[in-house]
């Protein structure tokens, strides 16, 4: 049977203000976008030192900030004592007065990281709409380090580059994932129960060289850290810098569709006579307004080309029954009929 381990104390987290305390306190003042005063907040507890830490500094300025707080535990089923791990952290949540929720997974219905991330996301949704809630997560710069590196190693484009934004809708109507701990690292929420006299539940799938993440937590950035010590704080830096380099691209893209836009679609003389890379952007981003899925990266490429001005007309099927067509000025977005 797989173990997992339960360090710490029961000892609650009001033990005076520290530096920990006022460090978070100070930057919500200077960045109150991040968790905006008099919020109803979800806070996705897995046990682990992360979100221990994040919960317990959350409830100590709870009252500074006029959040109201509720808590939500995944069970992935990926290990026997999993269920044991959610009636611990239940019981220990419930001594702080802050009932938990938990869903479980079917076993087997979460096999991968990918599928498991899925899951996490779409109950955290569900959970945080019944609430009138956005969540939260214990992120950390080590975190968004990892995803970075993740990222490069796959092949990434801008968008994937910047990883774990502090901000972003969970889904277009809502609401809004939050991570405030993306100016800490691993070792410091670590700290942070310790001097708390906080618990930690370890889950022994985050040991397990099967997942990616793990073998880049474990092999990859501690080489990294001793070569270039600070570098995890440095890429998730990075990463944030991205992601405003991304937003500003994404408002200056609204602003020039809204030029090319014509009644049946775009004007695609205005389209052609960019450049590549301009025109590439704006196509995937008008693409995305319209609800068509993300195209993959060759295909994106070979239909900037084929807009390019001067280019004969011409159609091309799109992910989702989607066909662009165009022809003299116009391009134009049709949704396929369903074949029978």
């Amino acid at each position: 049977m797989p173990q997992f381990s339960h360090r710490g104390g029961n000892a609650p987290s009001s033990l005076g203000w520290t530096s920990w305390h006022d460090r978070l306190h100070r930057r919500l003042l200077q960045q109150p976008q991040l968790l905006p005063q008099e919020s109803a907040l979800l806070l996705a507890v897995s046990g682990g030192q992360d979100s221990i830490a994040l919960l317990a500094l959350l409830q100590d300025l709870a009252p500074l900030h006029g959040w109201s707080l509720s808590l939500w535990h995944g069970d992935h089923r990926w290990h026997d004592g999993s269920s044991r791990i959610a009636a611990e952290l239940r019981a220990w949540c419930q001594q702080r007065q802050l009932p938990l929720q938990v869903d479980q997974a079917v076993p087997g219905q979460v096999p991968s990281e990918a599928t498991a991330r899925q899951w996490r996301y779409e109950r955290l949704a569900q959970r945080a709409r019944e609430a009138g809630a956005d969540v939260v997560t214990g992120h950390t710069a080590s975190d968004r380090a990892e995803t970075m590196l993740l990222q490069l190693a796959r092949g990434s484009d801008l968008a994937g580059l910047a990883a774990l934004p502090s901000v972003r809708p969970l889904s277009p109507e809502g609401p809004h994932l939050r991570r405030p701990l993306l100016h800490l690292q691993r070792h410091d929420t670590l700290q942070i129960c310790q001097d708390l006299a906080l618990p930690i539940w370890d889950d022994p799938s985050n040991q397990s060289a099967d997942f990616a993440r793990n073998r880049i937590r474990q092999e990859v950035l501690p080489v990294l850290e001793d070569l270039h010590p600070g570098c995890s704080q440095r890429m998730s830096d990075l990463a944030e810098r991205v992601s405003h380099v991304r937003d500003s691209q994404t408002e200056l893209s609204r602003m020039a569709l809204e030029l090319l836009q014509t009644p049946a679609g775009l004007d695609r003389r205005g389209l052609g006579a960019l450049n590549p890379a301009t025109r590439r952007l704006l196509l995937a981003q008008w693409l995305q307004q319209q609800g068509v899925p993300p195209l993959p990266a060759a295909q994106l490429e070979q239909l900037s080309r084929r807009l390019q001005q001067g280019a004969p007309g011409g159609s091309a099927d799109c992910p989702g029954g989607w066909q662009l067509s165009w022809k003299g000025a116009e391009l134009m977005l049709l949704q396929r009929e369903a074949e029978h």
